[in-house]
């Protein structure tokens, strides 16, 4: 997998690098670039069109569309649902409580996600700077199945023996579980969330006509589904949030 995202990133930036400039009203252009901290390595390219909302191209707004690839090791995944982290849903659970009570986890030595996302973005052009902001609405993700150690002191799961005999059994007794990404993302603020998102700030410097230099900070969240669901509280889906630097060429597409 990370062979061929390193191929994808070559390869895009080699068709935007070869167009030739003109100017317009709408820019658009493709980041390649990486999150990253200890423990985490989020590679991904990201397609944007801007439009220009002024006649010197100072403010812009427009839409993104990002495939990305999260790799993590040694990471603790909690419940996700709103109605168990905050026992509220909708915009009542922004400013809800956390509820520890109702908080499992699942530890996994290694996670592997790869996600397309649509997005937002807006940004202020200030010279050859560029300052913005943007965000990941809705997409899709997929990835491999990994064992993790599902720690939950009440819960309980339909288990099936050798015999083919269902039982309902515990979580304490059998801790080692599969679980997959949670393959669909969507923005739904807070806890409400779901799937594999991310935002960022961001400053972009231009240092050639055909190619700037982009740094930022981005906040990040994956979530795994399990296969077996907790029979106590009906959940399944587990959330690892994270935040980190990020670093990045942009090519501009020029028409």
């Amino acid at each position: 997998m990370r062979k061929t995202v390193t191929l994808l990133f070559t390869l895009i930036s080699a068709a935007a690098f070869s167009q030739s400039p003109t100017s317009s009203r709408l820019s658009s252009g493709v980041d390649v670039g990486a999150a990253f901290k200890k423990d985490y390595l989020v590679p991904s390219i990201t397609y944007y069109e801007m439009l220009n909302l002024d006649a010197n191209q100072i403010f812009s707004i427009g839409w993104t569309v990002k495939a990305g690839a999260f790799y993590g090791s040694n990471l603790e995944y909690l419940t996700a649902p709103a109605k168990l982290t905050r026992e509220k849903t909708g915009f009542q659970a922004l400013g809800a409580s956390l509820v520890p009570a109702n908080i499992d986890t699942m530890q996994f030595d290694r996670v592997s996600v790869t996600s397309v996302n649509f997005g937002l973005r807006a940004q202020v052009k200030l010279g050859p700077v560029e300052i913005g902001a943007g965000a990941d609405l809705l997409g899709i993700a997929f990835g491999k199945n990994r064992e993790g150690n599902y720690k939950s002191s009440t819960g309980t799961f339909r288990y099936t023996d050798k015999n083919n005999v269902v039982d309902t059994v515990s979580f304490v007794k059998f801790p080692l579980q599969y679980a997959q990404p949670q393959r669909i993302n969507a923005r739904l603020l807070g806890d409400n969330n779901r799937g594999a998102l991310s935002s960022e700030v961001y400053v972009r410097l231009r240092v050639m006509r055909r190619m700037s230099i982009k740094a930022g900070y981005q906040w990040i969240t994956t979530e795994m589904r399990a296969s077996n669901e907790n029979l106590e509280n009906d959940n399944r889906r587990f959330r690892n949030r994270a935040s980190m630097t990020y670093v990045a060429l942009t090519f501009p597409f020029f028409k």
